[in-house]
Formats: structure tokens, sequence, C-alpha cells
């Protein structure tokens, strides 16, 4: 297994981007990671629109209120890893991704492969005097409840790990968009839906770039990393895959 100071860590954050290409960032960046193209990349997003991001596996039908999101102009897009539903508002989400060699999480389960690649954000959360811990299979929780939900993926030979943290959260909105919390659909939604959320906003008092900056800290410390951008190739690979594939109703209701 790789350690994390084996490779050449790049921070890209750039500015407010679609939900769509967002999506198609993650695979084209994951992908180039694979094919060697690219070093492991940390990805800071910022949100230029609401969205719901639903899961891989998600029906859309049973996760989102279409009307609840027209109504409040939000966009529902579907991206390549499994897990719940994301809602997303851009000043009230913190949402970062990993792409690196699958080397890095090499015989671990994705339980042990979660909590590996969440650790440097604990230590970061730590830092900002949160207890934050990782509560499988995919959150991250304090006690004050749950703080942030994971995704991960392994493509050819990169792993994808990203994670959407709840700085602020506006519930009703939330409801009236996300059909979980009003629908007993299976056990495992009411099971969600019960899940208390205590936004970063609540627990530090600090406003949500100078999170954003301590997290960014914490990872150049504890394992490296340059300052890097997408690349002109890269950005024009992602924009034709947003119009293509993210943006596309064929894709956001492939499970209807």
């Amino acid at each position: 297994m790789s350690a994390w100071r084996a490779f050449d860590w790049q921070l890209v954050h750039a500015g407010p981007q679609s939900p769509a290409l967002h999506m198609a960032l993650d695979e084209v960046l994951t992908d180039e990671v694979a094919a060697g193209r690219r070093p492991p990349t940390l990805r800071v997003w910022e949100w230029a629109s609401p969205a719901v991001v639903i899961g891989r596996f998600q029906s859309l039908r049973n996760e989102v209120d279409a009307e609840g999101a027209a109504r409040h102009g939000i966009e529902v897009v579907r991206r390549i890893t499994g897990g719940g539903a994301m809602f997303i508002e851009p000043g009230n989400t913190i949402t970062y991704s990993l792409s690196a060699p699958q080397s890095l999480v090499a015989g671990m389960s994705f339980e042990q492969s979660y909590a590996f690649m969440d650790a440097w954000v604990l230590e970061a959360l730590r830092t900002l005097g949160i207890e934050a811990w990782y509560q499988p299979l995919n959150d991250i929780a304090s006690k004050a409840g749950k703080i942030a939900g994971a995704a991960q993926m392994r493509r050819g030979k990169a792993v994808l790990h990203h994670v959407t943290m709840a700085y602020d959260i506006d519930a009703d909105k939330m409801l009236q968009v996300l059909r979980i919390g009003r629908e007993k659909l299976s056990d495992k939604a009411t099971q969600s839906a019960n899940k208390r959320v205590d936004p970063l906003r609540s627990q530090t008092g600090l406003a949500r770039a100078e999170v954003i900056a301590r997290m960014i800290d914490t990872f150049r410390e504890t394992h490296g990393l340059s300052d890097d951008s997408v690349r002109p190739d890269e950005l024009a690979r992602a924009e034709a895959l947003a119009l293509e594939k993210f943006a596309t109703p064929a894709w956001t209701a492939v499970v209807p």
C-alpha cells in the first residue's frame, strides 16, 4: 500500500461551476489519474447554483420532488458514485473530492478506505474544536449530529472519494425538495431522514471560507499539497461530458 506522501498531491480550487460540470470533472480527473496523466488531486468544489445530487443507483422519483425542485430553481444531477442524495446550496455546503491511484487503498475494504481517506478531514475538524469521527459506512459525525456524507468508487486504476459537508442548511427547503423525511419509502430511507444534521457554521462560528482554508492547510501539512488547476484539455472534455451526459434527462433518470 502506498503512503499519502509517496504521491505529489495537487490542489484544484476553481471558481463556481455548474452542478453538471462538477459531475463531469470528477469523472475526467479521476480517469486522468487512472491513466497516469495527472497526479493525485484534491479538488475543492465551488457551486454556481443550488442542486440536488443523487447517487448513481438511486431512483430519481423516490429521492426528489420534481415540483419542489422546479419551484426553488434547483437542478437535479446524478453522480457516478453510489451513496445518498445531497442537497446543495452554494454558500451552505463544503464539497471536496479526492482522485488517487487505487494503490493508495490497495487491500482495503470499502469501510477501511472510507475511514482512511477521511482521516485528514477529521484532524482538520479537531483543530476547529469539533470532535468528529467516521460513522460507517459513509458519514462523518460528531456529538451534535451528522456533519458530512461521503461516496466512493474504484474506477480503472484510480479511486474517487468525495464528501459533502453541511456548513449551514435550510432544512425546510430541503424537505420540500427531497422526498426522504416525508414518505416511508424503506427502512433505510426512514433511518436516513432521522439522522440529525448539525452544520459546521453552528459548531465553529467560522466563515465557510475559513473552514475550507483550515481543511486545505491540514491536508498540506499532513500529506503535502501543491497548487494546481484543471488543464484546458481536461476542462474541454468535462464541458463536453457535462452536455452530453450529466445535464441530460437520459442520465439523470437512468434509474427512474
